[in-house]
């Protein structure tokens, strides 16, 4: 089963969603799946640098502290998924593109999900600056792959065509807010829903797929790659 995840890496819910997601896969370990991390930018024209985080919430929303509730239930929400925030960490607001860059290199490495969760991590976790190229250098070298590799992709142009791609694919799905789950291309849903929603889409898309297999071979894998 495919499953391509639309999402920003500055975006507190997608972590949440990051965190639902695997816990429903825990409860369906016999579904063959395959996870696609795929970019939304949600604040493309930030400078390249990124900025200072109170002074971008400052001038974005007016108030500094306007989310100050819903951050006290997004920590209780991720210490039920063993996710940490800590948002007074966080001193930068990154252009996110280069994050996006390198969980993009990584799949060519097989290790997509575990940069996306690292990146994802460093940032809500640790408040590190997602944004520059060497402290993504830094998280790529830290999951046991070569740093000097990543620093060049961050920056590579290819790769940011790419992401320009899938975000104006994403714009023709009318897919308009993150996270967005989309399972075998036929169901999907925009939200860190609760788990029982992800359990549904898992069921219905394994149900899909093992009914429109030929005779015989739903038995052995209910997947469609």
């Amino acid at each position: 089963m495919l499953i391509e995840v639309y999402s920003d890496t500055v975006c507190p819910w997608c972590y949440v969603g990051y965190g639902r997601l695997h816990a429903a896969l825990r409860q369906r370990p016999a579904l063959a799946t395959e996870v696609r991390w795929l970019p939304f930018e949600l604040n493309p024209d930030l400078p390249v640098a990124g900025m200072d985080r109170a002074e971008y919430m400052q001038q974005r929303f007016g108030d500094v502290n306007r989310f100050a509730k819903a951050q006290g239930m997004l920590r209780d929400l991720g210490a039920e998924l063993g996710l940490g925030f800590d948002f007074d960490a966080i001193r930068r607001m990154p252009n996110t593109r280069r994050s996006h860059a390198l969980i993009a290199w990584s799949a060519s490495k097989n290790r997509q999900g575990d940069i996306k969760r690292r990146v994802l991590e460093a940032y809500f976790g640790a408040g590190r600056d997602i944004g520059d190229p060497d402290v993504l250098a830094a998280l790529a070298a830290e999951a046991g792959l070569d740093a000097a590799e990543a620093r060049a992709a961050v920056d590579d142009a290819a790769l940011h065509a790419a992401i320009e791609q899938l975000e104006q694919q994403a714009r023709s799905w009318q897919v308009s807010g993150v996270p967005t789950f989309i399972f075998d291309r036929r169901y999907a849903f925009s939200g860190a829903q609760p788990l029982e929603v992800f359990l549904q889409a898992l069921d219905a898309a394994a149900r899909d797929a093992t009914a429109a297999a030929p005779a015989g071979a739903g038995d052995t894998d209910a997947s469609c790659r």
